[in-house]
């Protein structure tokens, strides 16, 4: 039971971002969670207080306005006090100049008490840089902005 309830808030989380509702996110994480994302872009990096992890996902949609998730699988394991997830997804965006994008990858998540403690994102990293690139020759300035970082 508790396992199916953890899927799906987290499908819930996706669903939420999907339609452009960040809270749907961030209400998840607890105050002194960690979010990573892997690479050397800008959206790249550790963050590690609540506005920075907001402000993460402002960037994300400052760059993707229509990002699309689509959860592919979402695995639980572990007591509700030391829970990991992991959760599979594909996106599709057309980015803020119009061209039409695809990845794919996964947030491994570690909860406790419902609450996210820490999640990584790892996805294609060549693919995002290149889609990234693409957006700033376009004229969008986050998309080569510095990544929000906390010490």
């Amino acid at each position: 039971m508790y396992k199916r309830i953890v899927r799906g808030i987290l499908a819930g989380a996706f669903a939420g971002l999907s339609e452009g509702r960040i809270g749907a996110v961030t209400g998840k994480f607890a105050p002194d969670a960690e979010h990573f994302f892997i690479g050397e872009h800008a959206l790249a990096g550790t963050r590690r207080t609540p506005a920075s992890i907001r402000r993460w996902y402002e960037r994300l949609l400052l760059v993707f306005p229509d990002i699309r998730f689509t959860v592919r699988r979402i695995d639980v394991s572990g007591p509700p006090w030391r829970t990991l997830a992991t959760v599979d997804w594909q996106e599709t965006n057309t980015g803020t100049d119009g061209v039409r994008t695809t990845n794919t990858g996964v947030n491994v998540l570690e909860i406790c008490w419902g609450k996210v403690r820490r999640v990584s994102i790892y996805t294609d990293t060549a693919m995002l840089t290149r889609t990234l690139d693409r957006l700033a020759l376009a004229g969008n300035p986050h998309a080569h902005a510095a990544p929000i970082v906390d010490p």
